[in-house]
């Protein structure tokens, strides 16, 4: 059975970084892209970060440009996100998502997979 299983999220305080980590079982997903999203509290979910099957492109949302980093380790088949600066503004649930459309990045409408979430809390 597919899983994603994200870790590595938390309670800290603006300014701070932190690194999610997903990790995927019952398939490899190096020929899937991969992705971050993310739902705070009564906020649709929406786009965080994507990277291709190979690593090689990547994608962000403009509110996370220049903060956030994903990373995927195809031979441990994980996916990282790296945020610094954290802001208040950051908090959410925190989703890996992968897509076998390899054609597009990896957004909302066509993700194939789902993780259960991991909470990340930025206080002011």
């Amino acid at each position: 059975q597919e899983q994603l299983v994200e870790s590595g999220g938390g309670l800290v305080q603006a300014g701070d970084s932190l690194r999610l980590s997903c990790a995927a079982s019952g398939r490899t997903f190096s020929t899937y892209n991969m992705g971050w999203f993310r739902q705070a509290p009564g906020k649709e979910r929406e786009f965080v970060a994507g990277v291709s099957w190979s690593g090689r492109s990547t994608d962000y949302a403009d509110s996370v440009k220049g903060r956030f980093t994903i990373s995927r380790d195809n031979a441990k088949n994980t996916v990282y996100l790296q945020m610094n600066s954290l802001k208040p503004e950051d908090t959410a649930i925190y989703y890996c998502a992968a897509s076998s459309d390899l054609l597009r990045g990896i957004r909302l409408g066509n993700v194939n997979y789902w993780g259960q979430g991991t909470q990340v809390t930025v206080s002011s």
